[in-house]
Order: C-alpha cells, then sequence, then structure tokens
C-alpha cells in the first residue's frame, strides 16, 4: 500500500543481499519440483511497520516453509519511505539484484510490472483455485492487461469513523448520506467547539478522493492506451466542492487543519481532539492504545454516498509478488503459503489489517466487530484504487491532488480553477510517461 493504506495506514533499512543461491527453477525443472527446495535459500524483502513484531511470524513461517520444501528464507526488512527507490535501483541491475519474493505495494505494481520485473502468475492462481476467492478491488490493483502480478496479502480501507459516546450525547446518528454528515459535522462543531468535528485534511490524498469517487467522478480515464484526467469534469469537482465546503462554508475544519496529513489527524484522534473523520480500519486500535480513554467510545460506518448507499473509497494494501530470477516457482509456493489459509488469517490478526481473500474477510466480518463490520463491508462493496499506470506514481509524488485541495482551502482558487491546473499537471506527466 502504498499506503501511507493502507496505509495505510502502512512500512526499506537493511542494505540489498546478494541473490538467492541455488539453480533456476522457475520451470520446474533442473531436477527438481517447484516444492524441491534444498539446498536453496530464498531472499524476501518486507516492509517494516505493518506487524509491530513481524520477527516472529516469519521465523514461524520459515520453519514451516522449510518443512514443506526443505528451503530456507532469508528475510530483510525494509522501509516504506525508501522503498521504491531501492526497487527501482535493483531492478536496473538485473535479476541478480532483485529479491525472489518482496511486498510490493499496490500502487507500485503497474511500474513494476512496466519494467518487466515481475512473474505473470495468472495461471499459477487459476490452477490453485484461487481466482474467485481474491478480494475483487485488490485483484484489480495487481492485475494489468489481463496478468495478475502477485496475491493480494493484506489491505486497508477507509470508512467514516466517529466518537460514539459524544453522538449519543447530542442524539445524532451515525450519517448515511452527504448531507447528513455535513448537518452532524455542524451540529458537533457547536456542541464541542473545542474539538475539530470533521477534519477537512489538506494533506490527505484519499480523504478526497473518496469524495470524488463518490460523486461519480474520476482522478483519471484510459482510452486506446492512453490516460487523461478526469479530476476538473462535473462531477469530481462536485465532489471536491462538497469536501472543501465543509471547511470553507460550514467550518467544521479549522485551518491548522488545511496542511494536515492523515498522520496528523490521527495524532489529533489520540488526543481526543476529534469528534469524526476518514479514518483507515488500522486506526482504532491504535488509537484506544494510545489513548486508553477512548476505548468503548468509538464506532465506524460505510462513508455514505450523496443520497445513499455507500462512496467508494481508497483501497491500498500490498501483494507479495515474484520477482523475474532465480526460483520463481519455489518463490510462488512461498507466496501461495502467506497469502493463504492459516498465515493470511494470522497476519491479518496480527497487524489489523485486512487479508485479500473474500472467504477470510467474510470470517472477519462474521464475527461482528462494530469497529471491523463497517470496514469490511466498505472494503468489500465500496474499495476503488488509483489508476493503473506507473505515471500515478509520479502524480502521487508531485502531489498533485493535495496542492490542488491545499490551494482551495487557502482561498487560492476556486474549485475550478485548481481542479483544472490539476488536470493539466496530471495530463503532463501521463504524455511525458507514454
Amino acid at each position: 500500500m502504498n499506503r501511507r493504506v493502507v496505509a495505510a495506514g502502512i512500512a526499506l533499512v537493511i542494505g540489498m543481499s546478494a541473490t538467492a543461491c541455488g539453480g533456476d527453477d522457475s520451470n520446474d525443472g533442473g531436477g527438481g519440483s517447484a516444492t524441491d527446495g534444498k539446498g536453496k535459500t530464498l531472499t524476501v524483502w518486507i516492509m517494516e511497520g505493518t506487524n509491530p513484531d513481524a520477527k516472529p511470524f516469519f521465523k514461524e513461517a520459515a520453519a514451516a516453509f522449510k518443512k514443506k520444501t526443505g528451503a530456507d528464507i532469508k528475510v530483510e526488512y525494509q522501509q516504506w519511505a525508501t522503498a521504491q527507490k531501492k526497487f527501482t535501483t535493483a531492478i536496473e541491475g538485473g535479476p541478480k539484484q532483485v529479491p525472489d519474493v518482496a511486498e510490493v505495494g499496490t500502487t507500485w505494481v503497474p511500474q513494476f510490472a512496466d519494467a518487466d520485473a515481475l512473474v505473470d502468475v495468472t495461471d499459477k492462481v487459476k490452477a490453485s483455485g484461487l481466482s474467485n476467492d481474491l478480494v475483487e478491488g485488490l485483484k484489480d490493483a495487481g492485475t494489468l492487461d489481463g496478468k495478475q502480478y502477485g496475491m493480494p496479502w493484506y489491505a486497508g480501507v477507509r470508512s467514516v469513523l466517529y466518537r460514539k459516546d459524544i453522538f449519543a450525547k447530542y442524539h445524532l446518528k451515525a450519517p448515511t448520506t452527504w448531507k447528513e454528515l455535513q448537518a452532524a459535522a455542524v451540529t458537533l462543531k457547536q456542541k464541542e467547539p473545542s474539538m475539530v468535528s470533521f477534519p477537512v485534511a489538506g494533506g490527505a490524498e484519499m480523504f478526497a478522493t473518496t469524495f470524488i469517487w463518490g460523486a461519480g467522478g474520476e482522478l483519471a480515464t484510459e482510452s486506446g492506451g492512453k490516460w487523461k484526467s478526469a479530476i476538473n469534469s462535473p462531477k469530481a469537482v462536485e465532489g471536491i466542492q462538497f469536501y472543501t465546503d465543509l471547511a470553507k462554508k460550514d467550518k467544521v475544519s479549522p485551518a491548522k487543519v488545511n496542511t494536515w496529513t492523515e498522520k496528523e489527524v490521527g495524532d489529533a484522534w489520540k488526543k481526543g481532539e476529534v469528534s469524526m473523520s476518514i479514518s483507515g480500519n488500522w486506526t482504532p486500535k491504535a488509537f484506544t492504545d494510545a489513548n486508553p480513554d477512548l476505548k468503548g467510545k468509538l464506532a465506524a460506518v460505510p462513508v455514505p454516498g450523496p443520497t445513499g448507499g455507500m462512496s467508494k473509497a481508497f483501497l491500498g494494501g500490498s501483494y507479495l509478488s515474484t520477482f523475474k530470477g532465480k526460483n520463481q516457482a519455489l518463490s510462488w509456493e512461498f507466496v501461495k503459503m502467506l497469502t493463504t489459509g492459516e498465515f493470511a488469517a494470522k497476519w491479518a490478526a496480527q497487524t489489523n489489517y485486512f487479508p485479500g481473500q473474500n472467504s477470510e474477510l467474510k470470517k472477519v466480518a462474521a464475527a461482528k466487530d462494530p469497529l471491523v463490520e463497517p470496514f469490511a463491508k466498505q472494503m468489500l462493496e465500496a474499495g476503488a484504487t488509483v489508476p493503473k499506470t506507473k505515471a500515478y506514481g509520479e502524480i502521487q509524488a508531485s502531489q498533485v491532488v493535495t496542492k490542488m485541495i491545499q490551494s482551495i482551502l487557502n482561498n487560492k482558487a476556486t474549485v475550478q480553477q485548481a481542479a483544472d491546473k490539476a488536470a493539466g499537471e496530471m495530463d503532463a506527466i501521463f504524455a511525458k510517461s507514454e
């Protein structure tokens, strides 16, 4: 994910190691099957931060894989902040520089696949009977031109988190439309003026994106293999207008929030300073762990649509992908083990993120945890992803969406003017990447 998902809340420090040893089993040849890994070692890159303590998990997984295949696992923990650059450098260095298996944020998959670095596992997924059990939005994020480049591992999605004790105090109900969300935020502003009733966070790209999608807009559209921005279309502008008006007209979000990122919104939650906000499924536990006084006081609901239903929300997360190099078939066995069944469920439980399989996600939803079920519903029924093109990574790095929102909040441009400027910047990046 790139989550800054899921994660987004979601997290490269140890240096690059030598490639995995052993013969090439990419075609199940050379004297062994895909599960014959005796004498071989898989190098695996995993992002730090998703699991507070991932080492026990991977010690257990490595032991299970060793028992099953005879192969060893060498895990190198990486940092989200420098991961993309490190992957790019490794890919440019060729097969001997890339890991065998790596955690790859969903928004990176198009870039790495375009560089011909990832193994197409479409047929392997089908042969394993997994195709129909993958969360559609997450599966879609890692599929380009009908080819799937890895397995969904875990995911996060955003919904509306609110203080149910404060809502009860003023006889408010969880919002089911945009008008109800606006009305609740205005009431909370009036009744609890010391709190931020609904942060319109100018530095949180995926907050704004939710309202663009909710209004029926898109960030960009593809035609004939070419991408064009749609962020200044009437529907997209409608969503941006509603979101920014909450701060500019309704005053439910003070000026200090204009530059806040999701992290700063989270910090305010932990201090008990927020009544309601867009928030990720991984945050309630983090908030209550940091501030035990919040325990029992939080509730969640899917992001409402303008007149009902649900607005789409960014579904981010991570894939486990096999890189083109040595040990491809053996690597697939490790990917499959971690992304299905026992180990997928354990990882999800330890990280508070969601598994990538419908069957496992439905088990989570069936538990009827009021702080989990709404997010699971959002993910299953209204999860969305950003445009699947390597250019969108540069658009995010250039902060096109957040600069647009901040220019509106700071009265430097009207919504249409800011959206038109953002569309121009996006189209220039799209054209450069063609």
